[in-house]
């Protein structure tokens, strides 16, 4: 096969499969998701939500990390009272990031004895499998879906195969014994999944909620599952989808786990608004699932949410960790200059840094990113070039490479990314 007969190869994700779109509202702040929007990062607080301050700290801290929309548990009479003050209290602090409430169980009587929550959230999660048994279940449904249209609030219809509907599930395998060749528990499950969430949306439909305020879930633990189940939906439904891998665990196992399952997915156009569902270690940092979240997307190509440190992993070569400790300041630097720098110098979060160990790819790996350094390696002659969009500006030495290289680099986001509006 000659040069020019050769098939080009792909690259990047497939295109968006949701048609439809949806918009979550506060105020005059608005989160577009389907129908071609940015993937939406979200995530979920872990407070007591009755503890009206610490919520609203910590949905000021999930925030300001980057969730675009934060849920709440909403699961007693105190919690319900305390949304309008955690809203409230968001406001005072200039935090218009969106809040959902997170429903189960006793969802339709929460909402409708407390209507100032019901107006304070921005967006309902319905778990169809908790709304209730038997006879009470559509009778609750519909009044969850009755307050949603009366506050014009869309909702999550989240189905989880921990919770999944049991009279559902009981139907869909007595269609499947019927079957002349049945399918396997697994893919009876599967299809359970998916047909709760697209039957409870027409159902929702048929209430009188719009089609535009709805978005749909199908949660599973499992990689292989979540990818199934997922493929499967995007077919039958063009409502926004809410990806994520929920209960993914903790560490390592939970962010490889998420980001598996989650790649796979993002790349055939499917999702439009993720969580990443991490165990946080104890006492850990809640926003991390966002971190990692927006990591995925922008690993990907899909957005960008921070200026990107290229760092090399070290070898042999590299038995001085000073290239390990400016690749650790310089991207901590960066992440939390974002706040302010996104609204104050337009286009840095494509920006890249590249931290480099030793000569090997440290020259080449520099001059590839917006900003270079590539720190001596073991034996090599004690001197740091820079390398500034190409080309080389200057060489360090010292004991004060990191606040030399620190210096260089907020000045060059200062010149390459400043605006009238860009502060000193």
């Amino acid at each position: 096969m000659t040069a020019d007969a050769r098939c080009p190869i792909p690259s990047g994700p497939l295109a968006r499969i949701a048609t439809r779109s949806a918009v979550i509202r506060h105020g005059a702040h608005e989160v577009k998701m389907g129908a071609g929007a940015a993937i939406v990062v979200q995530s979920m607080t872990n407070t007591d939500t009755a503890d009206a301050i610490g919520t609203a700290i910590q949905v000021k801290e999930l925030a300001r990390a980057g969730s675009e929309l934060v849920r709440i548990t909403v699961d007693t009479p105190k919690a319900a009272e305390a949304v309008p003050a955690i809203r409230e209290q968001l406001d005072k602090m200039g935090v218009d990031v969106p809040l959902i409430g997170d429903f189960h169980y006793n969802g339709h009587t929460l909402l409708q004895d407390y209507p100032a929550c019901a107006e304070a959230l921005s967006k309902y999660r319905i778990n169809p499998g908790n709304v209730g048994q038997g006879a009470k279940r559509d009778t609750q449904f519909a009044q969850m879906i009755a307050i949603a249209c009366k506050y014009d609030k869309p909702v999550r219809i989240g189905v989880n195969w921990g919770s999944l509907d049991q009279a559902l599930l009981a139907r869909i395998m007595d269609e499947n014994a019927a079957r002349a060749q049945p399918w396997s528990a697994q893919a009876v499950m599967y299809e359970a999944l998916v047909t709760s969430a697209i039957e409870n949306a027409q159902r929702a439909e048929e209430l009188g909620m719009a089609r535009d305020r709805i978005i749909l879930s199908c949660k599973v633990s499992g990689v292989q599952d979540l990818i199934a189940v997922y493929r499967e939906l995007a077919k039958r439904a063009d409502y926004p989808l809410h990806l994520g891998l929920t209960e993914a665990g903790m560490g390592s196992k939970g962010i490889v786990a998420s980001t598996a399952a989650l790649g796979i997915l993002l790349q055939e156009g499917i999702g439009d608004t993720i969580r990443i569902s991490l165990t946080p270690e104890p006492g850990g940092d809640r926003t991390r699932e966002v971190i990692v979240a927006q990591e995925i997307l922008q690993t990907m190509g899909l957005r960008k949410f921070t200026p990107m440190v290229i760092a090399c992993p070290g070898c042999g070569r590299t038995t001085s960790t000073v290239f390990q400790e400016l690749a650790d300041r310089i991207q901590t630097y960066l992440r939390e200059q974002m706040p302010v720098w996104k609204h104050h110098y337009p286009g840095v979060e494509g920006m890249n840094v590249a931290v480099m160990g030793c000569i090997v790819n440290g020259p080449g790996e520099s001059k590839h990113a917006n900003i270079g350094i590539s720190l001596p390696g073991t034996g090599e002659s004690p001197a740091a070039p820079v390398f500034v969009d190409g080309q080389k500006t200057v060489t360090l030495r010292g004991e004060r490479i990191a606040e030399e290289f620190q210096a260089i680099v907020l000045d060059y986001v200062k010149t390459r990314y400043a605006t009238s509006l860009a502060i000193s």
